[in-house]
């Protein structure tokens, strides 16, 4: 499982393959080609270029090989990764909408509220 680190550089979460858990090790959302999406269906927002975008196309948070965005924080160790949950049946994915640009400003969005806690 690869960290997932917020704009303080902070591990906030995880991924493997194209699911994401929480620090717990709960699946809350996976990736379809560049959009993040809920287990509910709906679209959280994208991952492009290693940053998790909210629906403005701000950072709200990383994966190592991020690139092309906001000036990325030192990235703490992170935790030994949890035992990861079976994650829910896919939905079938809604159809996306138009990405905005990407910015290369970090969002005023947390991790959860990103994910929809």
């Amino acid at each position: 499982m690869e960290p997932i680190f917020d704009r303080n550089g902070r591990t906030v979460g995880w991924i493997r393959g194209d699911v994401i858990y929480d620090r717990s090790g709960r699946a809350r959302a996976f990736v379809r080609n560049t959009s993040v999406l809920s287990y509910r269906g709906r679209h959280l927002g994208r991952l492009h270029r290693g940053f998790f975008r909210d629906a403005s196309g701000g950072a709200v948070a990383f994966r190592r090989d991020a690139s092309g965005g906001p000036a990325l924080p030192l990235a703490a160790v992170p935790p030994i990764p949890p035992v990861p949950s079976i994650p829910p049946v896919t939905p079938i994915p809604p159809v996306p909408p138009v990405p905005p640009v990407p910015s290369l400003s970090w969002s005023a969005v947390s991790w959860e509220q990103f994910l929809g806690a």
